[in-house]
């Protein structure tokens, strides 16, 4: 009569166990759903191959770029295909001038750009390979990329040529080596430009002789004079009158504003830039990151005078991406290195070693720039953001100076009003004298020692 019972209880035990405890999910699950939730690539995607890979060259211009988060977010929405250009072709067949624009900071897009056109948004496997008929694919840098082939060879771009198809496969893309890198248009079109300055109208300078200050004489030997030619004037009949040390003052009411013509002097500057060689930033950054060029010509052509630090392409390269990009930030570092005043290399170096430290105003109002003389020569700042002037006279027209410095100058930090406070507080403390009690009138001292003697003398607060 129990053992019915018994085996009904048992049962509806096991009933109860089996909805109380639920399923658990395999490890599969529990890893494809961790991956949802984070939203990143998992271990096994394309990009960390690509990171793991033998192409370090890309993987670390890549990474220079600023790129993952990008790349990680294009992975997660649909699959891709990289074409990876080997080492080589980054390391020894690339030109020097034009990996050198790559890295520069403030090409950041351009390299963003050009590798970014090595991406297509779909996977493409060897075998899924276009024939030369096939439409043109769109790279994740939104540029035409055409796929076809060449006999038996693949090709990309119509010049780079598959090496090594399916190099790395994954199931969210493929990867094929490439023997050269893939250059678009628009990336090209900037690096003429910025090489070649295509915006300058300028042609070389072709005025009054060069003259060494120091020996008075002609840097290089002027040209013969044909037969028959009036006979040369000596050259300080020739020369204009020298400059002053101080600002020419601007024209006044009753005098015409065109007497200086400031844009061609400051084109014909510029191009003595590019002519000398080693200075094509600073000549770019006048021309084609600001409108300083403009400005400086139109304060020449008011009759003002202006002396150029101009930095190096080496120290002009040492800028940092976080220099360079706030608003206004190349006007504010080149008004730093304008002096309203004609200086040449003499002058200045005459009155550091006269008065030790000078300090020259600048167009970056109220800084002002501190010279010294230092190893026979004139350096301007102090500490770690110190220039020495190792290229003198590059450009003397009596009206603009440029003189070639070896670093960027930046004006010194002011010093925090709070930490003034401390300070001045310890020196209070050092400097304080104890403040001595009045004393007492002699009168009111003979009285007491009277009461004393007495014995009266705690009767009175006074005497205490």
């Amino acid at each position: 009569m129990d053992s019915p019972i018994y085996g009904l209880v048992f049962l509806l035990f096991i009933l109860i166990s089996a909805t109380a405890s639920p399923a658990l999910p395999d490890k599969s699950t529990i890893s494809a759903s961790a991956a949802a939730s984070t939203g990143g690539v998992n271990s096994n995607s394309v990009l960390v191959a690509l990171l793991d890979s033998h192409y370090t060259e890309l993987a670390e211009l890549v990474e220079k770029a600023l790129l993952l988060q990008t790349l990680e977010d294009a992975v997660g929405r649909h699959n891709v295909t990289i074409f990876a250009p080997k080492n080589e072709a980054l390391e020894r067949d690339l030109d020097p001038e034009f990996k050198r624009f790559l890295l520069e900071p403030r090409n950041l897009r351009s390299l963003q750009k050009l590798l970014l056109h090595h991406i297509i948004p779909s996977k493409i496997g060897s075998h899924q390979w276009p024939q030369s008929d096939a439409p043109h694919f769109v790279s994740l840098s939104s540029d035409d990329l055409h796929l076809h082939c060449k006999g038996e060879d693949k090709m990309v771009g119509g010049l780079a040529r598959v090496i090594h198809a399916d190099a790395i496969v994954r199931p969210d893309g493929v990867i094929h080596g490439i023997e050269r890198l893939l250059v678009p248009r628009s990336v090209q079109e900037d690096f003429n430009r910025r090489r070649s300055l295509s915006s300058i109208s300028a042609v070389k300078p072709e005025g009054a002789p060069e003259v060494d200050p120091r020996t008075h004489r002609l840097k290089k030997p002027a040209p013969p004079a044909p037969a028959g030619s009036p006979p040369a004037l000596p050259i300080f009949d020739a020369m204009a009158p020298g400059p002053s040390l101080a600002p020419a003052p601007a024209p006044g009411p009753g005098r015409g504003h065109k007497h200086f013509d400031g844009e061609s002097q400051v084109k014909d500057f510029i191009q003595t830039l590019i002519l000398y060689g080693g200075y094509n930033e600073m000549a770019d950054i006048l021309v084609n990151l600001t409108s300083l060029a403009t400005e400086m010509g139109r304060l020449v052509s008011e009759g003002y005078v202006l002396t150029v630090l101009a930095p190096n392409d080496e120290a002009m390269a040492r800028l940092t991406t976080d220099q360079l990009s706030e608003p206004g930030a190349p006007e504010q570092i080149m008004y730093y290195h304008l002096i309203p005043e004609y200086q040449t290399e003499e002058s200045m170096y005459n009155a550091v070693r006269r008065f030790g430290k000078v300090r020259y105003d600048t167009l970056r109002v109220p800084h002002k720039v501190v010279a010294r003389e230092a190893d026979g020569s004139v350096k301007f700042g102090s500490g770690e953001g110190s220039a020495y002037l190792f290229d003198p006279d590059i450009y003397t027209d009596g009206r603009i100076s440029v003189q070639g410095i070896d670093a960027v100058l930046f004006p010194p930090d002011a010093e925090p009003p709070s930490a003034a406070v401390p300070a001045a507080a310890k020196v209070v403390a050092q400097r304080k004298v104890a403040v001595k009690p009045p004393r007492r009138g002699k009168l009111l001292e003979v009285a007491c020692r009277m009461l004393s003697a007495f014995g009266q003398h705690s009767r009175f607060t006074t005497c205490h």
